[in-house]
């Protein structure tokens, strides 16, 4: 059975210089099954963010559907109200692909990795804290870190807290939206192979957006292409 099944998915924007209409999405349809590492290849502009975000929600497209199967049942992520929204949240979180943006420069390590507990409502302090450490130590980092600042950090340190927040809520799918592409070529390889070993030992299911072919070569079970809205 597959985690997640997308149809039919279709987006238009409108340009707002000339007021034209441009079709992001034409037609999408895929399916991510459980445990696998399916990646979306293609050049910028072609649609990929996009997709991502309609799964995530933070978009509507104009038509289609994507539905998350819990178990056997079917889940019409499109359809959910806002209270339904929140608790899907926990199933599927993402990963982005600026670790220095995507951290509140005003928050410690702790407070940022804490944080989507505390949104949800998961476990008393101790076992957020003893939670916190345990999401550290996973991802490479010693907890010892957990009160610095982002800024202290190193681009790759800063994607290993921002993958921890992700897994804090332990999802069952992960969006990872071109997770290595601001980082340099000799820590990409260490972000990859963290996050092969996490998907191993985790059973996790990631949708991998990137634009790099070497990158979805390395870490792909399937490989989807896109390319001006199409898959």
């Amino acid at each position: 059975m597959a985690d997640l099944h997308c149809k039919d998915l279709c987006m238009t924007f409108r340009d707002p210089m000339s007021g034209s209409k441009i079709e992001a999405l034409k037609d999408i349809e895929f399916d991510l099954k459980h445990g696998e590492i399916l990646t979306v290849l293609g050049p910028s502009g072609c649609g990929k963010t996009t997709l991502s975000k309609i799964i995530m929600r933070a978009l509507t497209p104009d038509s289609g559907s994507v539905r998350f199967y819990d178990g056997d049942t079917p889940i019409d992520v499109l359809g959910l109200n806002n209270t339904e929204m929140f608790d899907f949240r926990k199933k599927m979180q993402i990963i982005f692909q600026d670790p220095f943006s995507s951290l509140n420069p005003r928050m410690t390590v702790f407070d940022i990795i804490r944080e989507p507990l505390i949104i949800h409502g998961v476990g008393d302090d101790d076992y957020q804290i003893e939670l916190i450490k345990e999401l550290m130590k996973l991802v490479g980092l010693d907890p010892r870190f957990l009160s610095r600042y982002p800024h202290s950090f190193s681009g790759g340190q800063r994607q290993r807290i921002g993958i921890a927040r992700a897994l804090a809520l332990r999802p069952d799918v992960i969006i990872c939206d071109e997770p290595v592409s601001a980082l340099d070529v000799s820590i990409q390889a260490q972000i990859l192979n963290l996050l092969k070993d996490l998907q191993r030992e985790l059973n996790l299911t990631y949708l991998f957006v990137s634009h790099n072919l070497a990158v979805v070569d390395y870490i792909a079970d399937r490989i989807s292409v896109m390319c001006n809205g199409k898959l």
